[in-house]
């Protein structure tokens, strides 16, 4: 089992930034994907950044430009930075990670798909 902690967020400044950390631990043998996606009241679940094994991202529309995804691989961590913030980025923001684990009694090797508790961001205006 992989579980993912996600301190941080708060209230931001228009125009301010963040940064959101998310830390996996467990049973990890392998991680081939990290991501932050995103919620905001009524709307759907979007993406918000994503950083494969590689190390090639992909960005959210909405956040291109503005958005920082990396990763400390020796701390099976990663990293979300925001810049120019705007009332429209306020949701709930949370993290993910795919990859692969052990089962917890066979041993046997098992994909998983883990995600962290969300961590709510406001943006003021």
């Amino acid at each position: 089992q992989v579980q993912l902690v996600e301190p941080g967020g708060g209230l931001v400044q228009a125009g301010g930034s963040l940064k959101l950390s998310c830390a996996a631990s467990g049973s990890i043998i392998s991680i081939n994907v990290m991501g932050w996606y995103r919620q905001a009241p009524g709307k759907q679940r979007e993406l918000v950044a994503v950083i494969s094994a590689d190390g090639s991202t992909d960005y959210g529309v909405s956040v291109k430009g503005r958005s920082t995804i990396s990763r400390d691989t020796s701390k099976n961590t990663h990293y979300l930075q925001m810049i120019s913030l705007k009332p429209e980025d306020t949701a709930d923001y949370y993290c993910n990670v795919k990859g692969a684990t052990a089962h917890r009694v066979w041993g046997s090797v098992e994909p998983f798909d883990s995600w962290g508790q969300g961590t709510q961001v406001t943006v003021s205006s």
